[in-house]
Parts: C-alpha cells; structure tokens; sequence
C-alpha cells in the first residue's frame, strides 16, 4: 500500500468542462490537517508503515496514553488515525505531503462506510423480486422458504435474511481526481462515494488503474 490522504465527506456539486461541453458530478472532500504520527521500521515494529492522524479535537476527549502520543508527535489530538503499509525496505517520509500527493487526472480509490439504513426486509436489502401481489396471496414482501424440508433440513450460513442495513466498509475504484484546491484543502472527485456528508473517507491511489 502506498501513502494516502483522510478526509470528510463535505458534500457533492457538479462542474463544468468547457472544452467538452458538459457538467461532471463532482464530490467534495476536505482533506487538510493530515499528519503523519509515528513511523514505523521493521527494526522497531516487525513492518514498515506510517500512521497518519486527522480532523482536531479536544484533548479532554482523548485517553492519557493517546494524548501522550500526540504530543510526542507535536500534533493536535485527531479524531481520526489510520496506518498505512509499506513494503518492508522501502523509506517512509519524514513528515505528510497533504494535497500534493495527488493531482488532476489521477484515478484514487476512495474508502468509507456506506449510509446506515437501519433494520431492512429482503427486498430492499438484497433486492429481491418478493412474491404475488395479488388480493389472495398471503405474503408480498417476504422471503419465503429459506431451507429445505428434509434435506440438508437446516438453514445454510449466509442465507439471506431480512436484518441491519449499511454502515458497512465499502470501496468505490477508479475515481478520476477532478480538481485539487490547495486554497480551499479541499480535493474534487468524480462521482459518488460511501457514506452521509460529514463522514471520514480514506483516499488512495488507484490499485486498478
């Protein structure tokens, strides 16, 4: 894995390619304040990685032992840390280049937790068809059978169900890097990503592409 950015998810918009003449959808996210913590070597941890803190809070919020950490760092405290890996033997930078990891044009894969929909039936949770509609049928939206009378006569792992829906790790690939705004510590992607506005997002390069 190489080094990536955290971010917020502010919001969607849309801009406007004057040379094709046409509008792209565009989400915004805030990624300004990334800041690398700690670095780790095979010498002293077994890996090579790097732990990168984002978005300030209080330090009242925070536990001694992580308050601690952040001050050894010189940084605020974060509401956010995630470590990213490297191969072993490869040199990790001494401090977070922020928006100049990424410019325009460069495809980035985007990580975050999908929007929670609560308890879910069947059919909006795995999109199934459901059953008659007609005045004399008993069940509409229900999933039916869900195992076999005798044989095997039980119900198999990972049956679909009716239960929670969402907030769960989701990864949309191939994103096209639209516009980096340092001004503004704001990036600009194409399309949509995974989760509600307000919600933390990690953004890599493209594995794919």
């Amino acid at each position: 894995m190489s080094l990536g950015l955290l971010g917020k998810k502010i919001g969607m918009t849309r801009i406007f390619d004057k040379e094709a003449g046409s509008s792209i959808p565009v989400t915004v996210i805030d990624v300004s304040g990334n800041t690398l913590l700690q670095s780790k070597t095979v010498e002293s941890d077994g890996y090579t990685a790097v732990q990168v803190g984002f978005d300030d809070q209080k330090e009242f919020r925070v536990n001694k032992p992580d308050l601690a950490r952040f001050k050894k760092a010189g940084s605020a405290p974060k509401r956010i840390v995630k470590e990213f890996r490297f191969e072993n033997g490869t040199e990790v930078p001494s401090e977070h280049p922020g928006l100049a990891l990424f410019t325009a044009g460069q495809y980035v894969d985007v990580i975050g937790k999908t929007i929670g929909r609560g308890f879910q039936g069947v059919v909006k949770r795995h999109k199934f068809h459901g059953q008659p509609m007609a005045h004399g049928h008993m069940m509409h939206r229900r999933s039916g059978a869900i195992a076999a009378g005798s044989t095997p006569g039980r119900v198999w792992k990972n049956q679909k169900m009716p239960g929670h829906m969402g907030t769960t790790k989701s990864t949309v690939q191939n994103l096209k890097v639209i516009a980096v705004r340092e001004e503004d510590g704001v990036i600009l992607v194409s399309g949509s990503v995974p989760g509600h506005k307000g919600s933390y997002l990690t953004i890599r390069a493209a594995k794919k592409k």
